[in-house]
């Protein structure tokens, strides 16, 4: 095993897990309930009114590019019961279930916020079968009809929502969301001898709710902040000492673990009698190659500034920056993967 790796092994071993979100990369899972509210309808040929709180269930599966961007298909159940519905004229009734299911493909995007909280916001479309159940209507002169029947129409949604960490790869999400569909048509059956054809019952669908649930991503990486790796074994005075200081994403400043670490650095160099302190920046792959060589530049000035404070003396400092072309973990260009956002102190 090289010392890099080593130093690597030590470093997420020794560290607590953190409480900052990290992008989705990868498969993930979610699933929600709440309440769910329809629009009254006013149109001539269906007015429909619901209970204020009807139920939604929903369950998704889906794909996060480690950007903030996410991809997933889910499955949605909503139900309301109906407190007034007419097909027009004078035939209306107060019985029966609204009900919206289907399938909707959504796309959305998690907006970083550097905690563990993270906002998000999305849109989707799809298909929804509106289906109105056991709806008893009556008209003049007695007449009764009846409503059983389900119609399939496109229906589109925005999502807003916002997501908290809870574990490695665990949030517990909080969502609004707007489902509309295209106005369904349901067939009205009379079921009395007596009375006019209704026709259909072609009511707006305009659905708003409110769910909570759970969001679980399948490779979810640790989000360590700062470390120190272990000294070598006295029996080998031949390695150098190397600590590693970690940075929050597209951050040049100090966190209070990681002054803590330059602190020991600053220590060990004058226990051991450095005669050479390297401090070298790196970033990861989250920008450009020209702006993560600058962020690196400025990370390890702000090490070496540290140090300094520390009691070490700048001629004795060797700053370097190498931007991105270092990784500790390989990664695909983009991603921002915590562990390679470091400084590296190394006492020679």
């Amino acid at each position: 095993m090289t010392l890099r790796k080593a130093l690597l092994a030590a470093t997420v071993l020794a560290l607590p897990v953190a409480a900052q979100a990290q992008p989705v990369s990868g498969l993930y899972v979610g699933a929600g309930a709440g309440a769910n509210y329809i629009v009254p309808s006013g149109s001539n040929s269906g007015k429909l009114k619901t209970d204020d709180v009807g139920m939604l269930g929903l369950a998704s599966i889906g794909w996060g590019f480690g950007n903030g961007l996410r991809a997933e298909v889910e499955g949605s159940y909503r139900s309301n019961d109906i407190s007034t519905a007419s097909p027009g004229g004078n035939i209306r009734g107060t019985s029966g279930y609204f009900r919206n299911y289907g399938a909707m493909a959504n796309a959305l995007f998690d907006i970083p916020t550097g905690t563990a909280l993270t906002p998000y916001v999305g849109v989707g479309a799809g298909f929804i079968w509106t289906e109105v159940d056991k709806a008893n209507l009556s008209g003049p002169g007695g007449a009764r009809y009846r409503i059983d029947d389900t119609d399939a129409n496109f229906a589109y949604q925005g999502i807003a929502g916002l997501a908290l960490a809870v574990a490695p790869g665990l949030s517990l999400t909080a969502e609004a969301r707007f489902l509309g569909t295209l106005q369904p048509s349901l067939n009205v059956s009379r079921t009395s001898a007596v009375g006019p054809a209704a026709g259909s019952f072609k009511p707006d669908n305009y659905n708003v709710s409110g769910l909570i649930g759970l969001r679980y991503a399948f490779n979810a990486p640790a989000a360590p902040v700062a470390a120190v790796a272990p000294a070598p074994a006295p029996q080998a005075p031949a390695v150098a000492r190397t600590y590693l200081v970690f940075f929050d994403w597209n951050k040049a400043d100090l966190t209070d673990r990681a002054r803590q670490i330059i602190a020991e650095a600053a220590g060990g160099a004058r226990r051991v009698s450095a005669t050479r302190i390297e401090v070298a920046g790196h970033a990861d792959r989250s920008g450009t190659p020209q702006y993560n060589q600058r962020l690196s530049e400025r990370r390890a000035q702000t090490v070496a500034a540290e140090l300094v404070r520390q009691g070490v003396n700048r001629n004795e400092i060797a700053i370097t920056a190498f931007g991105e072309s270092r990784p500790l973990v390989p990664t695909a260009d983009g991603v921002r993967e915590p562990q390679n956002r470091r400084v590296e102190i190394v006492l020679r």
